[in-house]
This record gives structure tokens, C-alpha cells and sequence, in this order.
């Protein structure tokens, strides 16, 4: 009886790590370029469209997504809102905050 249900548990424990309950509640980073600044702070972004006039931007662990519009004239590429700016040149980039201009990191790439 105990050798049946030590099989019933470990069959119900692989069950549950096939479904991902197992698995840790962070968020996928799939599809997302994680970048590391020298300031330390991290940044996820990716495109939104083919034609590149949009990004996602995730700073940190945070859940929340800003999605940039791209800025014409910007040597490089300048995605802008209200409230954050993401510039690319080449393979880094800087990170910054519009209303305030403050700084969150440049020399951003991949590590």
C-alpha cells in the first residue's frame, strides 16, 4: 500500500512540473533583450512591430511595460513617452526618464 502511493505521489509531483506548477512565478523573459548598464540596472526591451517604430521597455524585475514610440531625427534610434526614453546606437543604449531627465544607465548592452 505504501509503495502505491509513494508511485501515485510522484506521479502527481512530474504531472504538476510538466503543467509549470512547479516552476518559478517570474516572468518569461521570452522574445525579450536583456540589456545590463553601468549603472547595474536592467533592462528588457523588444520590438513591437516589423518596421521597428515601437518598443516594450521593462526596467528591472518590474511588471510594468512602457511601450516607446520612435522620435525622428535621433542619431541612432530614440524611443520616447512621457515618461521614459530608451536611445539605441548600435549594440548599446541609454535609458533615462523625460519629465526629470535622470539618468537610469548608458553603456547598456548585452552581457
Amino acid at each position: 500500500m505504501k509503495g502505491l502511493i509513494a508511485v501515485m505521489a510522484l506521479a502527481l509531483l512530474a504531472g504538476c512540473s510538466q503543467l509549470g506548477f512547479l516552476q518559478s512565478s517570474e516572468p518569461v523573459a521570452e522574445g525579450w533583450t536583456s540589456w545590463t548598464c553601468d549603472s547595474e540596472a536592467k533592462v528588457l526591451w523588444r520590438y513591437t512591430d516589423a518596421a521597428r517604430k515601437e518598443v516594450d521597455v521593462r526596467l528591472g524585475g518590474a511588471d510594468k511595460v512602457y511601450r516607446l514610440k520612435l522620435e525622428p531625427g535621433a542619431e541612432g534610434s530614440l524611443y520616447s513617452d512621457d515618461m521614459l526614453a530608451f536611445h539605441v546606437k548600435g549594440e548599446e543604449g541609454l535609458v533615462y526618464w523625460v519629465a526629470t531627465n535622470d539618468l537610469i544607465g548608458r553603456g547598456c548592452k548585452a552581457q
